[in-house]
């Protein structure tokens, strides 16, 4: 497998680029922003992008979705529950935090449901709805590893001050659908370093 991790944009959202190393297919979690880095990422890795997920529809998520899409003709994929929000929350978080527009999300091409699985050729990730940070939060799983956007960070876990929102239910989503996995399983978070469950089953203040 081939896998790297970029820190784009102003609020400095994880955006990964995860790829076949016999085929060199790939796809792109959460194209926040900063389209050019991302796609000059891609060419030296020297993967063709044939699908784009975010893990929520929040702005620093899908920021250069876009874009990146235009640009390398992948499909976009996201959790059935996030598409009725894709097109109006970027615009009211930029508007609530006094930011500048960017270009709005396309329509998707693929709407994701829990437990689907997302095939790259010989990668296969499953689907985990994780709703709390936002409605329709998603986490993909395989390989020893879980990409969680904003559901659970390193030491940490989602906002849930935004509109669509729930502490509760954010929680619960990590007691079911994360809590579970192996202590070794390697989380990658949308924003910060990665961790692994085992650190965050002990360490984690949210989750004592």
């Amino acid at each position: 497998m081939i896998l790297d991790r970029l820190v784009v944009g102003s609020f400095a959202a994880n955006c990964y680029i995860v790829g076949s190393s016999s085929t060199k297919n790939g796809m792109i979690i959460d194209p926040g922003a900063e389209a050019a880095s991302i796609l000059r990422r891609v060419q030296q890795m020297e993967l063709s992008i044939t699908l784009i997920v975010i893990t929520h529809a929040h702005i620093d998520h899908v920021g250069a979705v876009r874009d990146v899409k235009e640009r390398t003709g992948a499909r976009f994929a996201l959790h059935e529950a996030e598409k009725g929000i894709v097109f109006a929350s970027p615009v009211r978080m930029l508007t609530n935090l006094g930011l500048s527009p960017v270009k709005s999300p396309p329509e998707p091409d693929l709407v994701l449901k829990d437990g689907d699985r997302i095939d790259i050729d010989d990668l296969h990730f499953e689907v985990l709805l994780t709703p709390g940070h936002s409605s329709g939060g998603i986490c993909l799983l395989g390989h020893g590893m879980v990409f969680a956007g904003d559901t659970l960070v390193n030491s940490g876990i989602g906002r849930t001050d935004f509109p669509g929102c729930s502490h509760e239910r954010l929680l619960g989503s990590i007691q079911e659908k994360l809590m579970v996995l192996p202590d070794d399983t390697v989380v990658y978070p949308g924003h910060g370093p990665p961790t692994t469950i085992g650190d965050e089953r002990t360490g984690n203040p949210f989750l004592q």
